[in-house]
């Protein structure tokens, strides 16, 4: 069996190698840190490689510097050895929801979740820390070896944050925020799907920075928009030149030739008048008789015989088409005359403007009251409206929203809204440092630690409070339904109902029985079928203990100690497995027992694993009969030594193809 390596793929040597499959003269050999020779590249060959002229000496281009990029580049690219422990206690349906919210310094689990979700994220929001000159916590050591957290004098705070005091007099006033932001943002495109995207908030201190940034990691030709999005009206009286009334969102693709068109939602009361829905959608009735010079005349023949004069919507031949695919009906009027009406359907959307001007679109609390809880606690949280507008022109289905500077959970509560309106199963990742509340503020004082704690306890209240309205929304509709119903039986109330419209008729009152009918058992299904759960994980410094790693660093007795730290639990080195496995962090867990002993299945058996002790032949075989495509056991599990001389016999029989791990 091959032992697990409980850290993640070293990008630099991937990347070696893919220059190695181009380029094998550009490999040559050097010394690590430890006097060890290692594989590297001969970079002066390399650009000779890549240039038609003879390259001799540093070359003047146009680049973007900074103090320490070079180190945020390796920062980006160090493996890591941590890892995402489960906590279920916090967690809200954690065996089947498919959402995640994961607790921890975003770059390390950013790092994380490239062994997982690799090419998998159809959308990344996110809205980091401004650069306004007052202190932030993300600020990464660049002198000491990746994963090593930061414990110098002077950059922690009372409470453990890592923090710098990032004044406008400090002479790394934007290098401190440039080298926070670049790492994390070259992971977070690894993660992207080929058509997908990702939005940056930010204001205009650092607006032209991150755009340098953004060309540089994503390429200029995928950069898609900045928009501008109002954020106030009013006030300023104490601004020096201008009262700023706005902030910015840029737009990048991973791959802006396969991103389809970006389609913003209708607001509600346009899309109220499409009224009915079947297979194809929501549509309304509309009529072809129009005056406008863009009419076109010819003849219509009405169900009686009638042939009809008038200059129509449409052409005559889509007016064939629709007729024959049942999107056209005729009306006969109290005046004997006919009405010809079509379907008219409701089209996907509109295209996002670059100005994001309405007062939905305006930095408000008012998402926490109307969920019940106080509006004081976040400082500037972003709208729900803002983000169920990103969200919807991007992401459809089941597909996943990456938010890994999460503050309050608003794109997590945007998400929920929006599955509970169109029946989506878009899922969503939330990250966030356990930044402390400040003490004496509102949140501290209702009793919120850490941020993470307000965004955990916004999206249950979220969820509760959507799922009661979609139920008393389901509810009323029952009783419309129940009172149609009623009438449609009630002759003088039929009569009643068509005198008001003389375009309605007794079939057109039983059709629209069926389609509320209809309407109501989808609304019902997709209450049962939302997903406002979330997984919650926190980050933590590795399950195994440093002699897994190098054990030619300790002596002979060591070497015989557990090599798993006390403190962590199965589940806990389930998902450390999870994720050097490459299996979503949101995949089903199931704990069974075989043969006396605990296994756990993960993926319908795609990985089972037992780190019990005194494990026998009977329950590897039990295993073995499952069939998994991976199994994960501690290299002490096995009872005995006649056990550990027929493991691989077992496996060899009953299923040769499951590839077998030990830790």
């Amino acid at each position: 069996m091959d032992k697990l390596k409980m850290q993640t793929h070293n990008i630099v040597d991937e990347n070696i190698k893919k220059i190695a499959e181009l380029f094998p003269n550009c490999l040559t050999e050097r010394l690590d840190e430890n006097g060890k020779p290692e594989v590297s590249i001969d970079f002066d060959q390399l650009r000779q490689e890549l240039s038609k002229d003879i390259v001799e000496g540093p070359e003047e281009r146009y680049q973007f510097t900074w103090p320490d990029k070079r180190n945020a580049i390796r920062l980006a690219n160090a493996p890591t050895t941590d890892t995402l422990r489960p906590c279920r206690e916090e967690s809200v349906d954690f065996d089947n929801t498919q959402n995640l919210y994961i607790e921890g310094d975003n770059l390390e689990v950013l790092k994380l979740l490239r062994e997982n979700y690799l090419g998998k994220v159809k959308m990344i929001y996110i809205d980091p820390p401004y650069n306004t000159g007052n202190d932030f916590v993300y600020n990464d050591d660049f002198a000491q070896t990746a994963g090593d957290y930061v414990h110098n004098s002077g950059q922690e705070d009372e409470e453990g944050n890592r923090l710098v005091a990032n004044t406008e007099s400090n002479g790394r006033f934007h290098t401190d925020w440039l080298n926070m932001i670049y790492p994390r943002l070259k992971v977070a495109k690894e993660l992207l799907s080929e058509d997908g995207a990702v939005f940056i908030s930010i204001d205009d201190i650092e607006l032209d920075n991150l755009r340098k940034i953004g060309d540089e990691i994503f390429g200029s030709k995928n950069f898609l928009a900045t928009l501008t999005r109002r954020t106030k009206v009013g006030g300023g009286s104490a601004a020096k030149h201008f009262a700023i009334e706005n902030d910015f969102i840029l737009v990048y693709a991973k791959k802006e030739e396969v991103l389809g068109p970006l389609f913003a939602p209708f607001d509600e009361k346009y899309a109220k008048r499409y009224a009915y829905e079947d297979e194809k959608g929501r549509y309304f009735w509309d009529t072809m008789e129009r005056s406008c010079t863009a009419t076109i005349p010819y003849k219509i023949q009405a169900p009686d015989g009638t042939m009809l004069d008038g200059k129509w919507f449409r052409s005559e031949e889509r007016f064939k088409k629709d007729l024959e695919e049942g999107e056209v009906r005729f009306l006969k009027k109290n005046d004997g005359f006919w009405s010809v009406q079509f379907k008219q359907r409701m089209a996907e959307g509109k295209k996002i403007r670059s100005i994001l001007g309405e007062n939905e679109f305006k930095s408000t609390p008012q998402d926490f009251q109307d969920i019940g809880l106080n509006n004081n606690i976040f400082s500037f949280p972003k709208p729900v409206f803002l983000l169920r507008y990103l969200v919807q022109s991007m992401v459809k289905n089941d597909e996943i929203v990456l938010d890994f500077f999460s503050g309050s959970a608003t794109t997590a509560h945007a998400v929920m809204r929006l599955n509970s309106e169109d029946g989506g199963t878009r899922k969503y990742i939330m990250v966030q440092i356990p930044e402390k509340t400040r003490e004496k503020s509102e949140a501290w004082e209702v009793g919120f630690d850490n941020i993470c704690e307000i965004g955990k306890e916004r999206i249950r209240y979220a969820g509760k409070s959507i799922i009661s309205n979609l139920r008393i929304y389901a509810k009323g509709m029952q009783a419309g339904l129940e009172q149609m119903i009623k009438d449609s039986f009630n002759e003088s109330t039929q009569l009643s109902i068509m005198d008001q419209s003389n375009e309605i008729s007794k079939d057109d009152i039983h059709k629209q029985i069926l389609e509320k009918k209809e309407r109501l058992e989808k609304l019902n299904q997709r209450i049962e079928s939302l997903d406002f759960g979330f997984r919650v994980l926190k980050l933590d410094s590795s399950n195994m203990q440093d002699v897994y790693y190098s054990p030619e660093q300790f002596n002979e007795n060591l070497l015989f100690e557990d090599n798993i730290k006390h403190d962590r639990t199965d589940e806990d080195l389930l998902f450390q497995a999870m994720i050097e496995l490459g299996i979503e962090l949101s995949a089903k867990i199931e704990q069974r027992e075989i043969a006396g002993k605990t296994v756990w299945s993960v993926a319908d058996n795609y990985l089972m694993a037992c780190f019990d002790k005194d494990v026998n032949e009977t329950a590897i075989t039990e295993i073995a009969r499952q069939k998994p495509y991976y199994f994960v056991m501690r290299d002490s599990s096995l009872a005995t030594d006649n056990v550990a001389d027929n493991f691989e016999q077992i496996w060899e029989e009953y299923s040769k193809e499951t590839v077998r791990k030990i830790l």
